[in-house]
């Protein structure tokens, strides 16, 4: 029988790196304060795995993502599967030749005899008035890259099972942590979750929801705001954002006939619009009201907590654009 244990977020990712670290020892993990000299990182997510596995293995570096990152597709290369950390996703830019000029086409320019496992975690998500320079959601850049595989979990169980399928993948997977939804708690079952592969995390007949990562939480928010007023909203969870789930979510439109896509990055050039354009093409005729798209403002995220507020999808935008595909 499957243990199940209750963790939030922070705990969950730190056991699935300590079992793949336990399994596997050419498992690695560096980032900056990653070692337990630095308190396992600023959020503590590596806690513990310095003491346990050594220095070699987990490893504080200088603050410079190029090395980081540098290091880990190195590693990689010379047979290690590492995970490395980048503090904040708005610091990704600072390696991005690294990840996409790099990572992402070694496979491809080595005709497949050189592949990169490497996965990078990041963290962002806004609510805590840390400004337009540390809270941006950026994963469009990365799903518009070739060669680079996204995910994004919303729960506990996913971000263990998530985890643990990056560090087994042969590819660089982009892990995507949000900041607001860290210690909340739920049911931890310690099995993989395949990449690419949404889950269904609300059934309803009316109105899917497509969202991952804080916004699944909003969108059952607001679902459950909704089933008192007789409308049952679906909410898929894409759970991976590249390579998403076109067979899922398309099935769960062609139940209900509508679909709002959600995310917390801007809405303009967003992955909605990926979304919407393939429902909109495949589902031509069974709709019963255009898709619809909730993103950020087109701005930086405000610092002032007022501002950073509006600026961010919550659930009460995703039920009110819920009623009026309803009456559409």
């Amino acid at each position: 029988m499957t243990e199940i244990k209750q963790l939030n977020l922070i705990q969950a990712i730190n056991l699935a790196l300590n079992d793949a670290m336990a399994a596997d020892p050419k498992v690695l993990v560096l980032g900056e304060e990653v070692g337990d000299k630095e308190e396992g990182g600023v959020m503590g997510v590596t806690k513990g795995l310095s003491t346990r596995f050594g220095t070699d293995r987990v490893r504080s570096t200088p603050i410079s993502e190029q090395a980081i990152i540098g290091a880990a597709i190195g590693a990689s290369i010379g047979g290690y599967r590492p995970v490395a950390e980048i503090m904040l996703m708005n610091f990704m830019a600072v390696p991005m030749d690294m990840i996409v000029n790099h990572a992402a086409k070694l496979r491809f320019m080595s005709g497949g005899q050189t592949n990169v496992p490497i996965v990078i975690r990041t963290m962002t998500g806004t609510g805590f008035s840390t400004g337009g320079q540390h809270s941006d959601y950026t994963e469009a850049w990365f799903a518009h890259t070739a060669g680079l595989k996204v995910v994004a979990p919303s729960t506990p169980d996913d971000a263990y099972g998530l985890m643990r399928s990056a560090i087994e993948d042969n590819d660089p997977v982009i892990f995507i942590e949000n900041l607001p939804i860290y210690w909340t708690p739920g049911p931890v079952t310690c099995q993989h979750v395949p990449i690419g592969k949404a889950k269904v995390a609300l059934e309803g007949a009316d109105v899917t929801i497509v969202a991952h990562s804080r916004m699944v939480v909003e969108a059952l928010a607001a679902a459950k705001t909704l089933a008192k007023e007789g409308i049952a909203l679906e909410v898929v969870d894409l759970r991976t954002i590249s390579p998403w789930d076109r067979a899922g979510v398309l099935a769960s439109v062609a139940k209900t006939g509508r679909a709002i896509v959600v995310h917390e990055a801007v809405k303009q050039f967003g992955i909605g619009a990926e979304i919407a354009s393939v429902l909109s093409e495949e589902l031509w005729g069974q709709l019963k009201a255009p898709v619809r798209r909730l993103g950020a403002a087109f701005s930086p995220v405000p610092f002032s907590k007022p501002l950073e507020t509006a600026y961010t999808p919550a659930a009460a935008e995703i039920a009110a654009t819920a009623r009026a595909l309803m009456s559409a």
